[in-house]
């Protein structure tokens, strides 16, 4: 029996999203298998392999955005990703706002602040 969960997300910039695991000290696969509770395999278009017995699985969706599947079971993957992904998806905003500043030929600063949230400075040529 699957404990897989599926969430939809903004998620729509594989290289940013690789930039956001990189800094997590996660890797991203392409075309894998995700692991799941008792050995339950979920195929996917990426994967986010953790470092503990559980991956997330991505499959893109008909609008181009990806959705986040995992086994939440036992807290293994909470503690890599945050609750319902907040860690992974704070990142992946940071990591996608600074992307698109800089196609546009602005400068970034980013500040990590003393409460956990980032604050970016963007400033324009």
């Amino acid at each position: 029996m699957s404990h897989f969960v599926t969430i939809k997300t903004q998620i729509k910039d594989i290289e940013a999203l690789k930039s956001t695991c990189q800094e997590l000290g996660l890797t991203v696969l392409q075309n894998a298998k995700a692991r799941g509770f008792g050995g339950t395999e979920v195929q996917a278009d990426h994967v986010i392999k953790l470092k503990g017995p559980y991956d997330v699985a991505l499959n893109q969706q008909k609008d181009g955005s990806f959705a986040l599947s995992t086994d939440w079971w036992d807290g293994h993957v909470e503690k890599e990703v945050g609750k319902d992904y907040c860690k992974l998806i704070q990142l992946y905003a940071v990591h996608k706002a600074i992307r698109e500043a800089r196609k546009k030929g602005h400068l970034v600063k980013r500040q990590n602040q003393q409460d956990g949230s980032i604050k970016l400075v963007i400033q324009g040529c």
